[in-house]
C-alpha cells in the first residue's frame, strides 16, 4: 500500500477558457489512468467541489516516494501541468504522507514537540 500522496488542487477556471479546461482535465484523467495501469502510480482519486470561490477540486495521486518523484519528472505530466496552469487559478502540487507513513510522521512530530518548552 502506498505511503505518499500528491495532491493537485486548483481554483476557478479562467473565464473564457472553460472548453480548454475541460479538455485538459480529461487529458489528466487519461494520463493518470495510464500511469496507474503501467504501475507508475498506485492509484488516484478525483474530487470536484461545489462552487465556493476558492478550491475547485483536486486529484489525490497515491504511490511511493519514488513513484511520485518520477511522476513530477515525467514530461507528459509536466506538459499537462503547464497546460493546466494557463487555464485555472491557484494550481498547486502538494506532496504528503498517508497510510503507514502517518505513524512515522507523528513520531517525528512528537519528538519535535518534546524539544519545545511547553507553556502551562
Amino acid at each position: 500500500m502506498s505511503d505518499r500522496v500528491l495532491v493537485i488542487s486548483w481554483g476557478e477556471t479562467v473565464r473564457g477558457r472553460e472548453e480548454r479546461a475541460f479538455e485538459i482535465f480529461n487529458d489528466a484523467v487519461g494520463l493518470m489512468g495510464r500511469f496507474q495501469q503501467d504501475g507508475k502510480i498506485e492509484g488516484f482519486d478525483i474530487v470536484l467541489l461545489n462552487p465556493n470561490g476558492d478550491l475547485g477540486g483536486y486529484f489525490e495521486i497515491h504511490g511511493s516516494a519514488e513513484q511520485l518523484a518520477a511522476l513530477v519528472e515525467n514530461e507528459e505530466f509536466q506538459r499537462n501541468t503547464l497546460d493546466a496552469s494557463l487555464i485555472v487559478d491557484k494550481l498547486r502540487h502538494t506532496i504528503g504522507f498517508t497510510n503507514e507513513a502517518i505513524a512515522t510522521q507523528m513520531q517525528m512530530y512528537q519528538e519535535a514537540i518534546a524539544k519545545v518548552p511547553q507553556l502551562t
